[in-house]
Order: C-alpha cells, then sequence, then structure tokens
C-alpha cells in the first residue's frame, strides 16, 4: 500500500489539518468532502494529509472516519475509546502530523475551508509561529451565533486582552495555523477547551510570534441542526473561566488593581480622620496641656464620634498591604515559571533532536 511520502510532491510543503470530531455523523462524511473540494484548488501549492481525530463519540463517527480513510487520499482516523475532550484531541492531532504547517478546522465548517488558504498564506509570508483565525478583530464577522453565546465569548476573550495587554482579539478560538515544528515541540497540559488559550500563553512565554486576521463564523447550518442553544449556567461557567484565564496572563495585576483600590480608600479614611482631628484640636486647650496629650484627646473624641472609621481604615489599610504583597509574589512566581518553561522547552527540543 502507498505510503503518504509517495503521494506527495516533496518541493510542495506538507500541510496537516486537524478536524476533533465528537458525535458527527450528521455531518461527518458532507464536509470532509467539501474539504476536499477546496483543497484541490491548492493542490499546486501545497500536498495534504488530513487527521481525523474522533474523540470517544457514541454515534457512527468512527465507522465513518474509518470509512473515509479508506476512500479518501492522504486522510487517517485516530479515534480515543472513550471522550477525553478537546485538549487531548488536539494534542493526539498534532502528535500524529508530519505537516511544516498545521492546521486545525471545526469540523462544522462553521469556519469555511476557505479559510485554510488565508491561514496558510499569512503564515508562510510572515513566517510567523501562530497565525489565529479572528472574527472579533476589525474585519472579522459574525453570522446567526446566538446573542448570549456571542456576548460570552466576546467578554471572556475581552478580558484576557486586557489582562495579557497582548493585541489579539480571539484567544479561545480553535481555528489556527501553527508552524509544524513549533507547535509539535510545544509542551501542553489542559485536557479542555482552555488549551487554546494555553497555547497562546505558552507562545507568549517563548517570544513566539502570533498573528490573527479577520475571520468569518458562520452558525448558519448549527442553527438548522439545532446547536444554537447556551444555558445560563454554561454562560456563568464561561465568564469565571475567562477570568481564571486572564488571572494566568498576569495575576500580580489582579492584586495590584484590587490593592491599589483599597489602598487609596483606607488612605482617604485616614485622611478624613485626619482632618476631622485637626477640627476638634482646638476644643482640647482646657482639657490638657501639650501637643501629645492634647492631639490624643482629639483623636478620642473623633474616635468617640466615628468608630467605624477607624475600624474601616484600619482594615482596609492591612488588606491593600497585603493585597500589594501578594502581587509582588505572584510576579516572583511567575518570573519563575517563564524562566522554567524556557528551560524545559529548550531541553524537550534538544532531547528530540537526539
Amino acid at each position: 500500500m502507498p505510503t503518504l511520502s509517495d503521494k506527495i510532491d516533496l518541493k510542495k510543503p506538507l500541510v496537516s489539518i486537524i478536524l476533533p470530531a465528537f458525535n458527527e455523523e450528521a455531518i461527518l462524511e458532507k464536509n470532509v468532502s467539501l474539504l476536499y473540494d477546496y483543497l484541490s484548488t491548492l493542490n499546486n501549492l501545497y500536498n495534504w494529509e488530513v487527521l481525523i481525530i474522533n474523540d470517544g463519540s457514541t454515534d457512527d463517527t468512527m465507522t465513518i472516519a474509518d470509512s473515509l480513510a479508506e476512500s479518501k487520499d492522504n486522510l487517517c482516523a485516530y479515534h480515543h475509546i472513550v471522550n477525553r475532550n478537546l485538549g487531548t484531541a488536539l494534542r493526539t492531532g498534532f502528535k500524529h502530523s508530519k505537516g511544516k504547517y498545521v492546521i486545525v478546522l471545526d469540523i462544522d465548517l462553521s469556519y469555511s475551508p476557505d479559510h485554510i488558504g488565508k491561514l496558510l498564506s499569512e503564515i508562510v509570508t510572515t513566517e510567523a509561529d501562530v497565525v489565529i483565525a479572528s472574527p472579533y478583530m476589525k474585519g472579522g464577522k459574525n453570522t446567526a451565533v446566538p446573542r448570549l453565546r456571542l456576548i460570552l465569548s466576546k467578554t471572556v476573550n475581552y478580558m484576557m486582552r486586557v489582562a495579557s495587554r497582548l493585541k489579539i482579539y480571539t484567544f479561545t478560538g480553535m481555528v489556527r495555523a501553527y508552524n509544524g515544528d513549533f507547535i509539535r515541540s510545544l509542551n501542553t497540559k489542559s485536557s479542555t477547551f482552555d488549551i487554546n488559550t494555553e497555547i497562546i500563553l505558552k507562545a507568549y512565554i517563548l517570544r513566539a510570534r502570533v498573528i490573527e486576521i479577520p475571520a468569518h463564523l458562520d452558525w448558519s447550518e448549527q442553527q438548522k441542526l439545532g446547536k444554537t442553544r447556551t444555558s445560563s449556567l454554561r454562560i456563568v461557567m464561561g465568564i469565571f473561566n475567562g477570568l481564571a484565564n486572564s488571572f494566568i496572563f498576569r495575576p500580580y495585576m489582579f492584586f495590584w488593581v484590587l490593592g491599589s483600590i483599597t489602598f487609596v480608600l483606607s488612605l482617604y479614611i485616614i485622611v478624613w480622620i485626619f482632618i476631622n482631628t485637626y477640627g476638634v484640636y482646638p476644643m482640647t486647650a482646657e482639657l490638657a496641656h501639650g501637643f501629645e496629650d492634647r492631639f490624643s484627646y482629639a483623636v478620642s473624641e473623633v474616635f468617640r464620634q466615628r468608630p467605624y472609621s477607624f475600624i474601616v481604615g484600619g482594615t482596609t489599610m492591612i488588606i491593600s498591604i497585603q493585597l500589594l504583597g501578594l502581587g509582588f509574589i505572584s510576579l516572583q512566581k511567575k518570573r519563575y515559571f517563564d524562566e522554567l518553561f524556557h528551560l524545559n522547552s529548550a531541553i524537550l527540543k534538544e532531547t528530540k533532536k537526539s
């Protein structure tokens, strides 16, 4: 049986297309055919391999994927016995990919196949490590995406952009092009959808080049299949997850912002106490002599009138100092993590070479 290397033109770069699939029997065969129709228009530029990663589907996805592997050139199907979530499915795809470039695409084609050509054009031209298809950047577009889902996604991605201070608008999107050597050498751990954010975080640590291009996210077909509902619980969990991922990028910023706000509040209360003490001070001339005694009397009078100001002011000052201290500690730990990840990535790369 001819191998992949027997079928390709070595003068053209090999591109690996990874298609994670879970219970996609209704659309798998049709969408793979549509994908191959598009890939044929770029055969003069690239060689292809298509990898379907069946992530423990409970319907006929496995049978259909195996059938496609027999009937389609350069298509392989890999199966998880049980569902292991998107992160593990992508790692399986990256592990088995051989391409100079690796593209991850939604099997539902909510990003149309022509995004492949756009992603490849950008990554070849710019020599980037990661190119993201972004429906949220200027020039991007969303069609038929449920309002709540769209608000959730935009909110989460906005939080990550603010926290990371990176000029990236779509951290959570799966549709991307990768430099093959880069993504296969990147050590990732997440087993869930968070792997998309993890890749950006670790690419940022390694000073990899990440670029976005405008994309069109179209959920028209999902509406026909009735896959557009979003539960309230999922919205809440999605926002919480976005906050957690934002925290990972710059944890010290959260402590510093909260600490600064608390410090300003405590400073306001303490200044108010001193102003009122200064106002009461002249009235203590008949009660005591000497600055220290008169000042003590003035403070005690202010405390008698507004005891809660002392309690709140002192408590918020202590909390602000603790938060600011935690910010410095988390900054130190973040730098340690970055250095260790750099070192481990370099060791892993050298180990694979040898």
